[in-house]
Formats: C-alpha cells, sequence, structure tokens
C-alpha cells in the first residue's frame, strides 16, 4: 500500500501539472493575438476546460477505456463508477488508483479542443465552436483514443504513442487544419495573395504562456509512465527536455538562416514542437535521440509556418505546425529510433493514417454541417471592432483603453 500511495501522489501531482497547461495555452493563444480578442480567447479556454471535464465523466472515459472491447468503439454508459479493486494495488498494477485515473485521463481530453481554439481565433463565433468542443472532446477523442490507449485495433497492431504526439496533438492538428479551411483568413492576412503580419497584443503573455506548457509537460509525460518508476520517469523527463531544448534553439537558428531575423514566435514554437515531437516516444529515446527529434521538430516549425502561408491557410497561433506536423513526426519518429526492437515504422504509418482519417472526416462534418446551418464566421464588423465587445460585452484592458482617450 506505500508503494500505491508514492504512486498514486506522483499521478496527482502530474494530474495538477497538466491542468496548469491550460493557464499555459490561455497565455499562450492571447499573447499571440490581439488585445480586442482577449475575453473571447479566454472564455473558450475556460469552457474547454470545464465541460471536457463533465463529458469525460459523462461518456468519455467509458468510450475510451470500455475494458471488454471489440476494436473500434467502446461503451457509452452515462457516468462512472469504481470496479471493486479500485483503490488498490491490484488496480492498474498498483500505479494508481481508480480515482486518479479518470481525472488524469480526464485533463487530457480537453487539450484537443483547446489545440483547435489557437487556431481559429479572432474570427469564429462563440457557439459554433463551443458545439464544436462537445461533439470532439466528448465523442471523437475518446473514440480515437481507445484505438490504442483503450487496446482496440492499433494497439494489437503494435502502434506506439506514449502520451499523445498523435492521439492528443495530432488529432486537435487535424481538426484545427479543417477549422482553418472552413473559416478562411482574418481580415488583412492576406494582401495581394501575401501573407501578412498580425502582431500579437502581449509577446511577454505569450513567452510566459510557453514556459508554462513547458513545465506542463513534466505532467503529460512524466504522468504517462503511469507510476512513479524512479528509473522510466527520469529517463522520461530527460529526454522531454532535452527535445525541448533542441527544438527551440533549432527553430530560432533556421529562421534567423531564413528571415534574417531572431524572431522569438519561432524560438517558441520551436520549443513547443520538440516537446510534441518527443511525447510518442519519451520513454524509449536515448538522449542523443531526443535531442535529435527535437532539433528537426524544430526546422520543421520554420518550414511548415512558411508553406501554411503559402497555402493561404491562417493560423494565429502556430498550432497546425506545432500541433499536427510535429506530432505526425514524432510519431513515426518511434518507428526510427525507439530502443524498443517491437515498434516499426509501418505500426507507425499505419496509426498516422487511421487518426487522420476519424479527424478529417469528423471535423469536416461538423464544421460543414454547422457552416450551411447556423454560420461559423463573425461579420466583418465584429472582426474589426473585436470579438470581445460584441460576443461578450467586455473589455479585458477596461483601464488601459481610457487611457489611450
Amino acid at each position: 500500500m506505500e508503494l500505491l500511495t508514492i504512486n498514486n501522489v506522483w499521478m496527482m501531482i502530474c494530474t495538477a501539472l497538466v491542468f496548469f497547461m491550460h493557464l499555459g495555452f490561455a497565455f499562450l493563444e492571447i499573447g499571440l493575438t490581439r488585445q480586442k480578442n482577449t475575453i473571447n480567447i479566454l472564455f473558450k479556454n475556460i469552457f474547454i476546460i470545464t465541460i471536457g471535464l463533465l463529458l469525460y465523466y459523462l461518456v468519455g472515459f467509458n468510450l475510451m477505456y470500455p475494458g471488454e472491447f471489440n476494436g473500434y468503439l467502446g461503451s457509452i454508459v452515462p457516468g462512472i463508477a469504481p470496479p471493486e479493486n479500485g483503490m488498490t494495488p491490484d488496480y492498474a498494477s498498483g500505479g494508481y488508483t481508480w480515482w486518479t485515473d479518470f481525472l488524469f485521463q480526464g485533463m487530457f481530453a480537453a487539450t484537443a479542443a483547446t489545440i483547435v481554439s489557437g487556431a481559429v481565433a479572432e474570427r469564429i463565433k462563440i457557439g459554433p465552436f463551443m458545439i464544436f468542443t462537445i461533439i470532439y472532446v466528448g465523442l471523437i477523442y475518446p473514440i480515437a483514443g481507445s484505438w490504442k490507449w483503450g487496446g482496440g485495433f492499433l494497439d494489437e497492431l503494435g502502434f506506439y504513442d506514449f502520451a499523445g504526439s498523435t492521439l492528443v496533438h495530432s488529432v486537435g492538428g487535424w481538426a484545427a487544419l479543417v477549422a482553418v479551411c472552413a473559416l478562411g483568413p482574418r481580415i488583412g492576412k492576406f494582401k495581394d495573395g501575401k501573407p501578412q503580419a498580425i502582431p500579437g497584443h502581449s509577446i511577454p503573455l505569450a513567452t510566459a504562456g510557453v514556459l508554462i506548457l513547458w513545465l506542463g509537460w513534466f505532467g503529460f509525460n512524466g504522468g504517462s509512465v503511469l507510476s512513479a518508476d524512479p528509473e522510466l520517469t527520469s529517463l522520461t523527463l530527460v529526454t522531454t527536455c532535452l527535445a525541448a531544448a533542441a527544438g527551440g534553439v533549432v527553430a530560432a537558428l533556421v529562421s534567423f538562416l531564413k528571415f534574417k531575423n531572431l524572431d522569438l514566435t519561432m524560438f517558441l514554437n520551436g520549443i513547443l514542437g520538440g516537446l510534441v515531437g518527443i511525447t510518442a516516444g519519451a520513454d524509449v529515446m536515448t538522449p542523443e535521440s531526443a535531442i535529435l527529434i527535437g532539433a528537426i521538430a524544430g526546422a520543421l516549425i520554420v518550414f511548415a509556418v512558411s508553406f501554411i502561408d503559402r497555402l493561404r491557410l491562417d493560423d494565429p497561433v502556430g498550432a497546425i505546425a506545432v500541433h499536427l506536423v510535429c506530432g505526425m513526426w514524432g510519431t513515426l519518429a518511434v518507428g526510427i529510433f525507439s530502443t524498443n526492437p517491437d515498434h516499426t515504422l509501418y505500426a507507425q504509418f499505419i496509426g498516422v493514417l487511421c487518426y487522420a482519417a476519424i479527424c478529417l472526416v469528423s471535423a469536416f462534418l461538423i464544421f460543414f454541417v454547422m457552416k450551411k446551418t447556423v454560420g461559423i464566421r463573425v461579420s466583418e464588423k465584429e472582426e474589426l471592432e473585436g470579438l470581445d465587445a460584441h460576443e461578450h460585452g467586455m473589455d479585458a484592458y477596461p483601464d488601459f483603453r481610457l487611457n489611450e482617450h
């Protein structure tokens, strides 16, 4: 029981760290967007975590971890109740209790919609975004997650995703891609076909957000060991940090060579790209492999951001480059660098394709139906004057505004 207590306390700490990541996402998103949309973005982020936890309790946990499983779809049973051994060392090999299991996994569930929030910032109606969040977090994420983490067909195939490069980050990234295509770019983003910079209102907040996210990743990856195993936990945290550092440094360097300026936002997104990239295999990498994976992720960020701009897609925070591109890279990297010979590039590639299929189809259906019925984009007047005033009737910085006049 003493070991169960130690393991369970570690898992609770990790749960708190993953929860803290929502503050990081919020800071990053508001920092990289304009002041007039701050309340709107904060509202979306608070809605995601609150409704996400409730939905995960009502249907998500049972869908994702159904016990008796047919390989494709779990069971939709409202609410959860612990099994007889749920609070004993017999549950989860003594790694944690049933309730800790639910809460840790519930924190992960909300992250996928948070990724989409950044990509669609500054021009999506709040109502349709809330509808999307309910469907995607409540149904799509747990069904997709069950294919691997719930013991489904991808798990049987040998697909490996330690903490969610694909199951969390790419799941959010694919939906972000669909949403950005459906919405179109912000007013003024492209002029004569060329992308124009729309500066965020607080780079210091964005920087704080990235550092908070890095801290939260200690729980995101460290908790995914699913116990306080000293050897595996310490290795996981080392590979996580080295990949983040390499991602940041390489993104800053490549960005400087390509654009001849020291771009802090590229530096920040490089760190996040390294973190996303190592997440699929943090427990099966050597430190050297982690540095290489992070470095490649950092370089990918710079080229992916430029490529997305060339496609005339407007992603205010770089969510598609960070979470989708680096999520796919990190998942495939397991098949290349893993110290476990059972991990193959073939299984990893099949996994990437399967998640692309369910996410693209489901996100397209959700946004297509809403676009044809209630509409998903705010009016030109609302976008130019700011969503805070029109959607919420509030101002994030009222004293600052008064001082401006």
